[in-house]
């Protein structure tokens, strides 16, 4: 017998505009779309249509309007900014018939924002920002001049974000998804939802990882299994629909729960997990301090590191040492090994990890050499071969690695597998 879902009212629905004529010459990519349909995904709530018009304020104001005649809300991003084409603000005020008003406090703080960071007076047009239609809440941004806006009437609910993609994201964040999440919270046991949980792994193609779990897929209905591919590895995302929020978690849980074991070592973590973040706890955990040496990664481990806050408790430092009398130099590699084995060769990347962790006195080491291409490669090491080492106490772990792509996929490959090998290694596991 069929999984049987309860009948309950659909959830949250949307739509979003994105405002642009840049957008629709294809000069720049709309990233904001995906990224708010994403983040909205996650807290419950579901973009049924997205359209984008050009910075004209009879094109926003129609779109605006027939997504709200369908929806009842909508949000929108960019036409925000303090020139000539940012007219979105007034087009969606004229929809509310909410006439446009200097919010005093707002500009106050415009006026503190350009003294305080850029040292000098604001500009006049900045002033056109601390417009605020009549009735709308200000959403506060805290890096940049245009604030969001959430104006709510008659014809439905409007958010208006900044286009400016860091911007918007913040204020998505900070600012719209608490008060979303709050409403929806108060009724998503009542309503049918659409939940998604990601599955992170790493060290395995997408096609091997098909292959693994193709007799559980099945198993898992009504829960779907997606597989997305990328640099880092492949995610699982695993998404239910139409079923209340309970079930929605208590589906997602089991299905969660069966794919685990089969993914072993290569899952590392749920939704936005960071590889780098959960080296760092293990290292936490275990209280020891990491160095690093990287030849064709040229700094990305010590980048990916150090992007995490608070990783200065166990990052001792690194040694990027890109040519080999660098290597011999301030890693005391042996000169004689280089020229018998290669600089790319098991000997010298233990060598490699024996040296950066001796200058860094870390228990701790990661060391990576390679041939990034395009040029390079020999039929013995063809370009995307890379050499790893990971140095847990008195524990050395080196493999060898052929990775596919151009120049900057091999880089960022090569990084995310190192990352791995440590990670592997700090918890023990014994396939590599």
């Amino acid at each position: 017998m069929g999984h049987e879902r309860p009948t309950v009212p659909p959830a949250m629905e949307l739509e979003l505009v994105t405002v642009g004529t840049e957008l629709l010459l294809g000069s720049t990519l709309d990233t904001n779309a995906s990224e708010i349909a994403r983040t909205l995904a996650s807290v419950g709530a579901r973009v049924v249509r997205r359209a984008t018009v050009g910075d004209d304020g009879k094109s926003i104001r129609d779109a605006v309007g027939d997504a709200l005649s369908r929806t009842g809300f909508v949000i929108t991003t960019g036409g925000l900014g303090p020139t000539h084409d940012d007219v979105t603000k007034r087009a969606v005020a004229s929809l509310f018939d909410a006439p446009l008003e200097l919010d005093q406090e707002y500009l106050r703080k415009l006026e503190e924002r350009f003294r305080a960071l850029l040292r000098r007076p604001m500009p006049p047009s900045n002033r056109s920002q601390a417009e605020v239609p009549r009735g709308a809440v200000v959403l506060r941004n805290q890096r940049g001049t245009a604030p969001g806006l959430w104006l709510h009437g008659t014809p439905g609910t409007v958010v208006l974000l900044p286009g400016v993609p860091h911007e918007m994201r913040h204020v998505l964040a900070e600012q719209v998804v608490p008060r979303l999440r709050k409403e929806i919270e108060a009724r998503e046991d009542s309503v049918s939802v659409t939940r998604s949980r990601t599955l992170r792994t790493t060290g395995i193609a997408e096609s091997a990882l098909a292959t693994e779990l193709e007799d559980l897929q099945s198993r898992l209905a009504p829960v779907t299994l997606a597989y997305l591919p990328g640099f880092e590895g492949t995610d699982l995302r695993l998404t239910v629909s139409g079923v209340s929020g309970e079930e929605a978690r208590a589906l997602l849980d089991r299905a969660a729960g069966s794919l685990r074991p089969a993914l072993g070592a290569h899952c590392y973590g749920e939704d936005d997990t960071d590889l780098a973040a959960v080296v760092i706890d293990r290292l936490r955990e275990r209280r020891m301090r990491l160095a690093v040496a990287e030849s064709c990664t040229g700094g990305l481990v010590g980048a990916r590191v150090t992007a995490v806050a608070g990783s200065s408790d166990v990052f001792a430092g690194g040694v990027i040492c890109y040519d080999d009398p660098s290597k011999t130099r301030d890693l005391l590699v042996p000169a004689e090994l280089i020229a018998t084995h290669g600089a790319v060769s098991e000997p010298v990347v233990r060598a490699m990890v024996d040296g950066v962790t001796r200058r860094f006195d870390t228990a701790a080491g990661i060391s990576v050499t390679g041939i990034a291409g395009p040029t390079g490669g020999t039929p013995d090491k063809p370009v995307g071969t890379v050499w790893l080492c990971a140095r847990v106490a008195d524990s050395d772990r080196a493999v060898v690695r052929r990775l596919p792509g151009d120049r900057d996929e091999v880089r960022q490959r090569s990084a995310q597998a190192a990352l791995d090998l440590l990670r592997r290694s700090l918890e023990g596991f014994e396939r590599l």
